[in-house]
């Protein structure tokens, strides 16, 4: 995932009264989709999620849906190749990087009669939607199993950066091991970027030579998994089920299951007067987008229907973020019986007690 921060979104869900379009989106045409790829289709993590996403809402909407690779996050290469499908009769045109977010905000302006869907952006409009999941829900549960399959209740987590989309998923994976075990830490290290095997490497190496026996992470590449493995401990993955690179390792993965949410949306496209959210969409477990991969032979029965249980819950409409919650210094983030609303994930700027931070 490509995301440096996230300033119009955090404003825009901390702002005050809703914004309503005029009336609903209606395509002039029956829907073509095609998907602008940050990276290859095969990176492993972030787009091939996209990929494999693509083609079972292929199936769902009997219908071809192309794409095109290697689209970086610069508008004199972004424009052309979403053009490129426009000239060529193309009229939802999904993009899958933050770097997209204000191109697409333009495009959108320009061709009034597409339509525009972006992961992990920040802009919005008539007939353009971003959306991004609750990975709070998917790693939550994985801090669960980690919590319960680790011997030291030293548990580690490789992340890119300490914005408010990481900071969530690095509170809800302590949260989810201090629910199987009081005592359980999670100590973190930042690389500095999404995709840097070398990074992500030295750090999950000092982590087991620090006696953490299980590593969590939010980069986009499975090598903390494949340390692991050769460490002899475990981890979880992020983006996809990371077994396939590490299968004695990886215990479960928190995982893109965009198909769930992109295979209903686009039926609201085609159906015509689609509303985008002005705000972006954010589906959970329950509408799709986030999951969790589970589990590996590894873990306990009783271990997997805890998770499962917990899962049901969330789907039900738990929230994990329910008050009181303070973070390390003592001061109170949620209030009792009160819960985060989405404004506070997107800015989330603090750690609970348990999280352990270095650079």
């Amino acid at each position: 995932m490509r995301w440096t921060y996230i300033p119009v979104l955090a404003a825009a869900l901390t702002g005050g009264a809703a914004i309503a379009y005029a009336a609903g989106f209606t395509l002039p045409a029956p829907p073509k989709i095609a998907f602008l790829y940050f990276m290859d289709k095969s990176d492993g993590g972030w787009t091939q999620a996209f990929e494999e996403a693509r083609v079972k809402v292929e199936k769902s909407l009997d219908q071809q849906i192309v794409y095109v690779e290697g689209v970086p996050e610069v508008a004199g290469q972004i424009t052309p190749a979403a053009e490129r499908f426009i000239q060529r009769g193309y009229n939802v045109i999904i993009g899958t990087a933050f770097g997209y977010s204000d191109t697409f905000k333009e495009l959108s302006n320009k061709y009034p009669k597409v339509a525009f869907l972006n992961a992990s952006g920040t802009t919005n409009g008539p007939n353009l939607e971003s959306f991004y999941g609750r990975t709070y829900e998917s790693q939550y549960l994985c801090g669960m199993v980690a919590g319960a399959m680790s011997k030291t209740g030293k548990l580690g987590f490789v992340a890119a950066h300490p914005i408010g989309p990481v900071n969530w998923t690095i509170n809800a994976y302590e949260m989810g091991a201090l629910k199987m075990n009081p005592k359980a830490t999670t100590t973190v290290v930042f690389t500095g970027a999404w995709n840097d095997p070398v990074k992500e490497r030295a750090a999950a190496q000092a982590m087991a030579d620090q006696g953490i026996d299980v590593i969590g992470q939010h980069v986009d590449t499975p090598t903390p998994q494949i340390v692991a493995q050769e460490r002899g401990i475990y981890g979880t993955g992020h983006h996809r089920d990371f077994r396939e690179f590490a299968p004695k390792a990886t215990l479960c993965s928190s995982a893109w299951t965009w198909e769930k949410f992109l295979a209903p949306e686009l039926k609201k496209v085609a159906a015509g007067n689609w509303e985008p959210s002005p705000y972006g969409a954010f589906p959970g477990i329950k509408e799709g987008g986030t999951d969790i991969a589970c589990c590996n032979a590894a873990v306990p029965k009783e271990v997997v229907d805890k998770v499962m249980a917990e899962r049901d819950a969330i789907i039900a409409g738990k929230k994990i973020f329910t008050g009181p919650i303070k973070d390390i210094a003592g001061t109170e983030r949620v209030a009792a019986n009160a819960s985060l609303d989405d404004g506070g994930f997107w800015k989330m700027d603090w750690y609970i007690p348990g999280v352990i931070t270095q650079k």
